[in-house]
């Protein structure tokens, strides 16, 4: 009944964690059996690992967070050693995010996971690339179609980008990744957003700037999944805070194939099986057969 594809992955329902909201699944094993969810998708991977970013990280706001990690990671080595195993017992779809610094630092993180059985790469772009001043890869449409070009490649699993919302329009960027070869493109990444310590008068983050997710980022989401869907021809993965069933269901009409959970999973740990439960519930008194007849029925 809740069955769905990103391509040639079948997922057992249209719901995949979040990168960097769910660590490896293990974690959420006190909550509920993560072989629940459609996949997951792992903590933002880079091939040399990252200590991540000094000074406060997190900052709540209204109907969301605000978050500088600086994609802390141990590296794609630890995780080939120590994570993967465990999570690929988890029986679920797994995703690994991976994250660089580079061209070559995508490349090499890349070629490594060719030895892994995994299902999907999460090419995420939205990194600033040091040896062009520290642009992002992803802010630009030919920066964003070249590394995606020679990731896919390389790489010898299907690769999903994941696009910015902070950049070139965002329907622009989905076509040049498609046109790269990417599989999938998944969006929206966070939003840039910034917050101020007004007692002493200065920025909360070091970076001064922080990515903002959320519930409050849901609207911005389903619009350019929306503007996405009707643009490619690859599947779309929408995300940005998805904090119900309908938020799913809205996601799903506008052209989605499936979602990420990422925020919400903070605020209410027992989230996914209720929605799954009221996915079904509405599966059944709509009388589906299964929940990909409503995809794209939103034009």
């Amino acid at each position: 009944m809740l069955e769905t594809r990103i391509g040639k992955l079948k997922l057992k329902n249209p719901l995949i964690m979040a990168s960097g909201t769910y660590g490896y699944g293990e974690e959420y094993r006190r909550f509920y059996d993560p072989s629940i969810v459609g996949a997951i998708s792992s903590k933002g991977l880079t091939y040399a690992g990252k200590a991540g970013n000094s000074g406060i990280r997190i900052w709540e706001t209204p109907s969301g967070i605000l978050n500088s990690i600086g994609l802390e990671n141990p590296g794609i080595e630890h995780f080939c050693r120590e994570e993967y195993q465990e999570m690929r017992s988890l029986d679920t779809g797994i995703i690994v995010n991976l994250g660089g610094n580079s061209r070559d630092d995508y490349l090499r993180g890349a070629e490594r996971l060719n030895d892994l059985d995994i299902d999907l790469i999460e090419l995420n772009i939205s990194c600033p690339n040091v040896k062009e001043g520290g642009l992002l890869f992803g802010l630009k449409c030919d920066s964003a179609a070249s590394i995606t070009r020679e990731v896919v490649d390389l790489s010898r699993h299907p690769v999903m980008v994941k696009l910015s919302p902070n950049g070139d329009p965002v329907a622009d960027l989905a076509q040049g990744v498609q046109e790269a070869g990417a599989a999938a493109v998944s969006l929206i990444n966070t939003v840039q957003g910034m917050a101020v310590d007004i007692a002493h008068r200065k920025p909360v983050f070091d970076n001064v700037y922080a990515g903002l997710s959320g519930p409050c980022i849901f609207p911005l989401a389903l619009r350019m999944v929306h503007q996405v869907a009707k643009a490619v021809d690859i599947p779309v993965v929408g995300l940005g805070g998805i904090a119900s069933a309908e938020d799913v269901l809205a996601m799903l009409m506008v052209g989605a194939s499936a979602v990420q959970i990422g925020t919400m999973n903070f605020h209410d740990p027992f989230l996914v099986p209720k929605i799954l439960q009221d996915l079904e519930a509405y599966c059944q008194e709509n009388h589906l057969e299964n929940i990909s007849e409503i995809i794209a029925c939103i034009k």
